[in-house]
């Protein structure tokens, strides 16, 4: 394989039977699988098989009333992704955990967990959770404030990353002739005592396989921009456009500067995702056939929850009511999601019923439908133009889509040169390129009893 060219990343997200909304419904779609394991390892199996980067769960702490709709229950992040590292060898493993609803010391415990496991394969997808069905399952609260989320959010990693630096590499003695299993001097208290956190420390695991694991960020807003380029080294975005996704690419890359962060140290992965054909006619009409599976009813309700608007009085043929929509910034969740999608239907007029097509698969992201060759061109076209340093993979219908990707486009990425043939290193940080962090200094040394 040549190396003339920029290789490009590639994470697999992994989402129930597909991120096409009506993939349940498709006769090459097993709904009931979302709760078995056998059926997450092959999706896992098949992702590795073709050198995937990583794959990625999302997760949510809420059940929202759409389920007679769609499947939106999943399994835990971590209890599943453990468990998929004994079935994986090389593939990454990234699950996501709320800053708004957890506590740093266990969250910071469970990735180390996960990276010992899977001998250096984890990775965070850093959320600050949306809507009041989540915050209802911790209080009588609701959600809070936007900007009030990142506070917490940004004070949280300081805790996590304090507590993954609080054994030294070498704190592990293992002296059996002399009783000394560990050395005290080099295990750390880290003494937080924050606006919303005190914790004392040290952590009770050994420093991670990759010092840290991989932390990712998805937040598209300003104040999620700002958050990513202090500290995600990879990025999971949706931009509709190339030309949406260079100016993203660019604007975070140029705020890392400010942040002392050389861009490199960043992976940007905007969704992708890709309908498949051996000819352009027969993948429109596998889209076509998608399409037909969808529900009017649903789709209004999923446009009236990012809008902040009851849609249900509106005609399907006819345009958003624009006048009357919520502005970007009376919006507490989804902020860029919410302007993306504005910006879609006006871009493209598009009726209500239009806009409700246009995102079933791709809910916002870039999609393509058409042959292996188009869709190498197309991501070959995103590299080269700056818009992308790899896409985060989002298949229509599983286990088919996935299948179709790994045999037929990536080989075709392969010939050109942009992607691997075989992995060349053993953990998620050597997948993207990324340095192991070194080890911070400054904390308390735990007194030996």
């Amino acid at each position: 394989m040549s190396r003339s060219k920029k290789q490009l990343h590639l994470n697999l997200f992994l989402r129930n039977t597909g991120h096409h909304e009506a993939s349940w419904r498709h006769p090459d779609s097993q709904p009931g699988g979302v709760t078995d394991i056998a059926y997450y390892v092959r999706l896992a199996q098949t992702a590795e098989r073709g050198k995937l980067d990583s794959l990625f769960l999302a997760d949510s702490y809420g059940l929202p009333p759409t389920m007679q709709f769609l499947v939106q229950q999943a399994l835990e992040p971590f209890t599943l992704l453990s468990a998929l590292a004994m079935a994986t060898s090389r593939i990454g493993l990234i699950g996501t955990a709320s800053t708004t609803y957890n506590e740093p010391f266990h969250i910071a415990r469970k990735f180390v967990s996960l990276d010992h496991i899977s001998g250096g394969r984890a990775g965070w997808n850093i959320v600050t959770s949306t809507g009041n069905a989540t915050a209802f399952n911790f209080s009588d609260a609701p959600l809070p404030e936007h900007s009030e989320r990142y506070r917490r959010a940004g004070e949280f990693m300081e805790v996590v990353r304090a507590l993954w630096d609080s054994w030294e590499e070498d704190a592990v003695v293992g002296d059996k002739e002399n009783g000394l299993y560990v050395n005290p001097a080099k295990l750390h208290e880290i003494r937080h005592a924050g606006e919303y956190f005190n914790v004392r420390g040290p952590l009770n695991l050994p420093r991670a396989p990759q010092g840290h694991p991989v932390l990712v960020q998805a937040g598209a807003s300003d104040t999620g921009r700002e958050f990513a380029s202090s500290l995600a080294e990879a990025v999971f975005t949706a931009q509709n456009t190339l030309e949406d996704g260079q100016r993203f690419y660019a604007d975070v890359k140029a705020r890392m500067l400010k942040h002392g962060r050389s861009p490199d140290r960043m992976k940007i992965l905007p969704g992708f995702c890709p309908v498949i054909g051996d000819t352009h006619a027969e993948a429109v009409e596998k889209e076509r056939e998608l399409n037909e599976l969808t529900q009017p009813e649903y789709g209004v309700y999923r446009l009236s929850n990012l809008l902040k608007m009851d849609l249900r009085d509106y005609p399907l043929d006819g345009p958003l009511p624009y006048a009357e929509l919520a502005r970007n910034a009376e919006i507490n969740s989804q902020k860029a999601r919410h302007q993306l999608y504005l910006e879609l239907a006006q871009r493209e007029n598009l009726t209500i019923r239009q806009l409700i097509l246009r995102t079933a698969t791709s809910r916002g992201h870039y999609s393509i439908t058409g042959t292996p060759v188009e869709i190498a061109d197309e991501m070959e076209r995103w590299i080269d133009a700056g818009a992308a340093d790899g896409f985060n993979l989002m298949p229509p219908c599983f286990p088919t889509g996935l299948d179709e990707f790994v045999d037929k486009v990536v080989p075709e990425l392969q010939n050109r040169g942009l992607f691997r043939t075989e992995y060349e290193g053993a953990t998620l940080r050597e997948h993207y390129g990324l340095a192991k962090p070194e080890r911070t200094s400054g904390q308390r040394a735990v007194a030996a009893k």
